[in-house]
């Protein structure tokens, strides 16, 4: 860990600490960071919001996205007061992201009754085999209206 790195954990963890205070959901924050400076910022909101989706890495990567009127944070490193839960991990990745840096794990996490493990096995198994009941309908509609992304696109791809 160089100088760099801690001086942006150590905003991620006060970011969680803010959120935690504030009441607005669990103790997890997030800065995104691009040339040296933060272009995101976000804490768990899920509490405040009633958004189950409002996790920091998610709050941050809007605000960034948002401050640079992009969809691509290429370049950008993310620091997380936590490892992410695979929605956010899953997020780091469609963002583009440069790389990722997290504090606490989700062992930690889970010792404070914030398990991921349940999800993290689930995403690796086949659909049919999952907890949660799956079920196709109508995927030929649902492929007719995505075959005319291309034509649509005009070469935005994300």
């Amino acid at each position: 860990m160089n100088g760099r790195d801690a001086l942006f954990m150590r905003q991620a963890i006060e970011l969680a600490e803010k959120g935690m205070a504030a009441e607005d959901g669990g103790p997890f924050g997030a800065v995104i960071v691009r040339g040296g400076e933060v272009i995101g910022r976000g804490w768990n909101r899920v509490l405040r919001t009633n958004d189950p989706t409002a996790h920091a890495e998610i709050v941050a990567i809007r605000d960034a996205c948002a401050q640079t009127g992009s969809y691509w944070l290429e370049g950008c490193h993310i620091y997380v007061s936590c490892e992410p839960c695979p929605m956010c991990l899953a997020a780091v990745y469609w963002a583009r992201m440069g790389s990722l840096t997290f504090a606490a794990d989700r062992k930690d996490a889970a010792a404070i009754e914030f398990d991921d493990d349940l999800i993290y096995r689930e995403v690796c198994r086949p659909a049919g085999e999952r907890i949660l009941p799956i079920r196709r309908c109508l995927r030929e509609e649902a492929v007719q209206v995505m075959r005319r992304w291309p034509s649509l696109a005009a070469g935005r791809r994300y």
